[in-house]
């Protein structure tokens, strides 16, 4: 049993009303941590105006040295947090230690990337009435930043809001998802320990009314928030005159060529549908396949699934764990059956397993018409849906056919139809002959229509969290 406590301004709190931590593969309880309120969050922006101040006055070199000593912290609980992730979510060991390092990763790029908020020279005589004048402007912190953080990357995610947020200089206040709030905390633990300001780091567990708290604060600036677009359209009427920062979810298709490598593309497939059980804004949800490579590609994808494990998210062996709640299954279950009511055919999977709940087959359903759910509503699962187009025109309408737009991967060796969807596709990112889950963490990482507003990355995120200030001087003629 993992008890913690919240963090309050860098203070441990505990109270007695919990929220229960479920281990999603035994539906047991593997963790309880208090249960936060609005009042928390007042306390916790209370302090953070403090925080503001003291990190105001921490050097950039400073600042790199307090999150490189947290990776270096983190580095040596490596397994301890991976174990604890697994337990959390209910991903497999192996996703859980490639989170773990990209956690590591992330706070080591917001470290250097502390050193790097740079301005530029403006050429104010460059106007009629700025003869004689010289000017430069500067970046400096935002204020406080509210982040909320979802439950399927609980770790990393967590880091890409947080770590940025001290290298600009900003005290936040962390809202983890109810369901996996352990890691999070762990994490502004050793944040704290790094030296980052106690008064810098609040963590409230909580649900919508801690949110709400939260992002309609007045002395909130920015508000940096991942989840489902439903709930970023409430946060975005609500938050008020914020910086508002959202990573919203998608249905992100890949498109398969005719001239494409189909066994790469068929494997690529398969590890972007079914990684954390399909949990992941970027997972491939919409194949997309030309019709004259379609019936090959569908032999290759089969094939594919069929070699998965799926089970025991802490076995070694096992490539696909279960979804984060039985609710889930019951949702995704029902949109197959809306899919198939509709002419749509399952042709692996589609059914839980019988003593593990909450471990949903791997599932592929072909032929999904374009009204259904499964098609245009983010699925979440480990779903795959294929369809056959028959040109590039028409597979770039059915990518753009979403209220989505995060990323896209194409397949394809043919350098027209390339760059027809870097011009025409409604994404926030093109992944060439790649999946579209493919992310490093330190490129811009967001996307358009209903998948957000602004960009995750270090460097990107620290825009978000700063503000520019011009300064000009009048020197004479």
């Amino acid at each position: 049993m993992i008890n913690l406590p919240m963090i309050i301004g860098g203070q441990k709190v505990e109270k007695k009303e919990k929220i229960d931590v479920i281990y999603p593969y035994t539906q047991e309880v593997i963790g309880q941590v208090p249960k936060g309120d609005p009042q928390d969050v007042e306390k916790a922006v209370k302090k953070a105006k403090i925080g503001l101040e003291k990190l105001k006055a921490l050097t950039s070199y400073e600042k790199y040295k307090i999150l490189m000593n947290a990776a270096f912290l983190l580095e040596k609980r490596k397994e301890e947090f991976a174990r604890t992730v697994v337990y959390e979510v209910g991903k497999t060991i192996r996703e859980a230690r490639t989170e773990v390092e990209r956690c590591i990763t992330t706070i080591i790029f917001s470290a250097e990337e502390a050193k790097r908020i740079e301005g530029e020279y403006v050429h104010i005589d460059a106007t009629p009435n700025g003869k004689g004048k010289k000017g430069f402007y500067f970046r400096e912190p935002a204020g406080i930043v509210a982040a909320i953080t979802p439950f399927n990357f609980p770790l990393n995610l967590t880091a890409h809001k947080i770590a940025p947020s001290i290298a600009a200089g900003c005290p936040f206040v962390l809202k983890p998802s109810e369901r996996t709030p352990l890691s999070p905390i762990m994490l502004c633990e050793i944040f704290l320990e790094a030296g980052v300001p106690e008064e810098a780091v609040s963590v409230i567990p909580g649900f919508a009314d801690v949110g709400q708290a939260m992002t309609t604060h007045p002395d909130v600036r920015v508000v940096s928030f991942t989840g489902s677009l439903k709930v970023g359209e409430i946060i975005a009427k609500q938050a008020g005159l914020k910086k508002i920062v959202m990573e919203l979810g998608s249905n992100s298709a890949v498109v398969i060529d005719e001239d494409a490598d189909l066994e790469k593309a068929a494997k690529k497939s398969v590890l972007g549908g079914f990684a954390v059980a399909g949990q992941v804004c970027i997972s491939v949800q919409r194949i997309l396949v030309h019709e004259k490579v379609a019936d090959r590609f569908h032999k290759l994808l089969k094939e594919e699934v069929s070699k998965l494990k799926f089970g025991d998210p802490m076995k070694d062996e096992t490539d696909v764990g279960p979804v984060i709640a039985i609710d889930e299954v019951n949702r995704i279950q029902s949109w197959i059956k809306e899919a198939v009511e509709k002419g749509a055919k399952v042709e692996a999977g589609g059914v839980s397993c019988a003593e593990e709940k909450t471990v949903f087959q791997p599932t592929v359903v072909v032929d999904v018409p374009e009204e259904t759910k499964l098609f245009y509503e983010e699925a979440f699962a480990p779903v795959v849906t294929v369809k056959r187009f028959k040109d590039i025109d028409e597979a770039v309408r059915l990518v753009n056919k979403s209220n989505y737009g995060l990323q896209v991967g194409v397949f394809t060796n043919n350098l027209k139809n390339v760059w027809k969807f870097i011009q025409h596709a409604e994404v926030g990112g093109v992944i060439i002959n790649d999946i579209p889950t493919f992310r490093a963490d330190n490129m811009p990482y967001g996307g358009v229509k209903g998948s957000g507003i602004g960009r995750e990355g270090p460097k990107f995120a620290i825009e978000d969290y700063t503000e520019i200030k011009v300064v000009v001087f009048d020197i004479g003629e």
